[in-house]
């Protein structure tokens, strides 16, 4: 009887603590539209003056447009960040309003928005799901259990374990991945129109926003300015992506 009650008390106690938790909770739990503008407008702004002062700095060297990459790049792995909480509905609390700003956001991220909304939202489905996996899951955040793994033949395991190699993973199919694949709707279904659409709408935005750089600034500096924050950013951004999903002690 003393068990029963300690344990009834335990349970109590631990749900007055959750109650708590979540009221204390609950003032971060909401979109702040005025933070939100903020926070995009003042990312986007310092991208575009980051990629101006790169194109400029070409006139005196290319080794110093480089070298302003990376911090393109972070900008660009943050305008990602606002795209993915647009996608979840969870930046404005207008539906409209996510839309408009991660379609925003798409045209530097280069990752169609309604597309990859929808993929990403198959992935929140089904990781961590033994029993779902093979569905909306990819290689940074999908894995075999030891038994599958041996159970592949030779051939199998070898394209397994070369695909997740670091440099593979990390270093090369990234910039491919962002650059080429999602050029293309590669894994969507024909009956996703709207979202089928939509690569094709990215892609025109992009075709038109970089023809128009290379008439006024021209392809070569287009592309010393462009293909290294693409490279960096994708790289940074699937390792970000690849070890919230997967690191020692996870289950």
């Amino acid at each position: 009887m003393t068990d029963t009650l300690r344990n009834q008390t335990n349970r109590d106690v631990q749900r007055a603590e959750r109650r708590s938790l979540l009221a204390g909770l609950a003032q971060f739990q909401g979109p702040s539209r005025w933070r939100s503008i903020f926070q995009f407008s003042s990312t986007a702004l310092a991208y575009v003056a980051t990629v101006a002062a790169m194109y400029a700095a070409l006139k005196m060297t290319v080794w110093l447009t480089l070298a302003m990459s990376p911090l393109a790049a972070g900008l660009v792995v943050r305008l990602f960040i606002l795209q993915h909480d647009c996608g979840h509905g969870s930046y404005f609390r207008s539906p409209r309003a996510n839309e408009f700003v991660g379609w925003l956001c798409s045209v530097v991220t280069l990752t169609p928005f309604s597309s990859w909304r929808r993929q990403h939202a198959g992935h929140h489905a089904v990781w961590n799901n033994l029993d779902q996996r093979h569905g909306g899951a990819d290689i940074y955040s999908a894995c075999l259990t030891r038994q599958e793994y041996l159970d592949l033949s030779p051939r199998r395991r070898w394209f397994y374990r070369i695909t997740r190699h670091p440099v593979v993973a990390q270093l090369i199919l990234p910039p491919f991945v962002f650059l080429l694949l999602f050029r293309v709707p590669f894994d969507t279904p024909r009956t996703w129109r709207k979202e089928r659409r939509d690569v094709h709408f990215t892609n025109l935005a992009l075709a038109i926003t970089f023809s128009g750089l290379a008439v006024v600034l021209g392809w070569k500096q287009v592309l010393l300015v462009q293909l290294p924050v693409v490279v960096f950013a994708s790289i940074a951004g699937v390792w970000l992506f690849s070890v919230q999903h997967r690191f020692e002690d996870s289950e």
